[in-house]
């Protein structure tokens, strides 16, 4: 497994580079100073008399990505992923934060796991926010404790992974995390429809003869969490969207007025359903890859602002898991190390996106939707969260690239175009 070693940052002046912040507005040729991992100032041509020169031209500095979904096992299945090997993806990513998921063992449904989980990564100096399960044990059954995991440090609360189909049980939790500030984010699929299916359901999976998951579970489960929405003013996130019927009543949904945001993947932006022809469980994911138009639908809904961000849904599995029938195989791809790429190839590079729009899905709407305003932007005083990448740089994913400990990636051979080289992470500064 491929590990990074961070430096603290003493005093370093990082030259040439192009400053990108749009929250500060700035796209121009400076320096930067940093000294004690903290950032000092920036500007054309400093002068900091004995601080050690980093010279970065035909690099972009810019703030650090915001994952709002990752999948770290830990506690629990640390076989897949540990705290510091999901840290260590992370970084080699370009991502100083991440949100995680409290599928763990036991779940995050209580305070002790969240501040196991937030001690762990304070000592690997990396900025972990945990979210809380919405009911205990993610069954679906009983309201968690959100006072108690919100004073620990949770973030948001979810089922990731379930949906609670319970109405009542739903509209409960629901009322309890809008009591505490908490955002509901979502994993929109009624099971009952989607049960037992391996991939989308359609013209492709009935050719391969796999059982579907159809846009109904998703849309279904997405209409309901939006009228609760509606009846309780709570803040809906509605998590890896991946149809059009989806965006669809979301787009609906913020027109009028509800406080509804949305996150999408790289896989789900960059593929479809047609990848499963080769049978690989590398390609097996939930929600699963859909349709072209589901695709279309997705990138539309981000360029229109229905989609607020974009977040990985990073899911690590063990090689001997994912090496058995497609039937039985585990759901979840890994995204971290390659998300950059993804999303600079398919939107600046293919769809000639502003770099300034790449980072609002990537780092700044992630900050916002979580409050956490001191990510998204660069700032003086604060802790050194930002990295340096080549946006122009042409290079091929392998499992070279992989930090985290498992290597179960859809992008694998993939050829990219935008590449993260430095990551500097609460002042300690990552090189790939």
């Amino acid at each position: 497994m491929n590990k990074l070693n961070g430096q603290s940052v003493k005093n370093l002046l990082i030259r040439g580079a192009r400053i990108i912040d749009p929250v500060n507005k700035l796209d121009e040729v400076m320096d930067l100073h940093v000294q004690s991992r903290k950032i000092v100032k920036w500007g054309k041509n400093l002068q900091v008399g004995d601080a050690e020169t980093m010279e970065a031209k035909g690099l972009c500095l810019m703030p650090g990505l915001i994952d709002l979904h990752v999948h770290f096992r830990d506690p629990g299945y640390e076989h897949k992923e540990t705290i510091e090997s999901g840290a260590q993806a992370a970084i080699a990513g370009g991502f100083v934060a991440c949100v995680t998921m409290p599928n763990t063992k036991p779940a995050c449904d209580n305070a002790q796991v969240v501040k196991y989980q937030m001690e762990r990564a304070n000592v690997l100096n990396f900025n972990l926010w945990p979210s809380g399960a919405l009911t205990q044990g993610r069954e679906g059954k009983k309201v968690s404790e959100m006072a108690e995991m919100k004073a620990a440090g949770a973030v948001a609360v979810t089922d990731d992974g379930n949906w609670v189909v319970d109405s009542g049980v739903a509209r409960r939790a629901y009322e309890y995390a809008a009591t505490y500030g908490l955002p509901i984010m979502t994993h929109a699929e009624d099971p009952t429809i989607s049960l037992n299916g391996v991939m989308n359901e359609g013209i492709v999976s009935t050719r391969l003869g796999l059982r579907g998951r159809p846009n109904a579970s998703e849309d279904i489960a997405t209409a309901r969490d939006i009228e609760l929405t509606r009846l309780i003013k709570c803040h809906l996130h509605v998590q890896h969207v991946s149809t059009r019927g989806a965006v669809d009543m979301i787009r609906r949904a913020k027109a009028e007025g509800l406080p509804v945001t949305a996150e999408v993947t790289p896989h789900h932006l960059a593929l479809t359903d047609e990848e499963f022809v080769k049978y690989d469980t590398f390609d097996k994911m939930n929600p699963p890859l859909r349709t072209e138009a589901d695709r279309q639908a997705i990138i539309k809904g981000l360029e229109d602002g229905t989609i607020d961000a974009i977040a990985t849904d990073h899911a690590p599995h063990a090689f001997e898991e994912k090496d058995l029938d497609i039937e039985v195989a585990p759901f979840g791809t890994t995204g971290l190390e390659s998300a950059f790429g993804v999303v600079m190839t398919e939107l600046y590079h293919g769809r000639k996106w502003k770099i300034e729009d790449v980072l609002r899905k990537l780092s700044i709407a992630p900050s916002e939707i979580l409050k956490k305003t001191n990510f998204g932007r660069l700032k003086a005083g604060e802790h050194a969260n930002f990295i340096l990448a080549d946006i122009d740089k042409e290079w091929v994913f392998e499992q070279k690239n992989i930090y985290s400990k498992s290597v179960n990636s859809c992008f694998f051979g993939k050829k990219l175009k935008g590449k993260v080289l430095h990551t500097f992470v609460k002042g300690f500064q990552y090189t790939l």
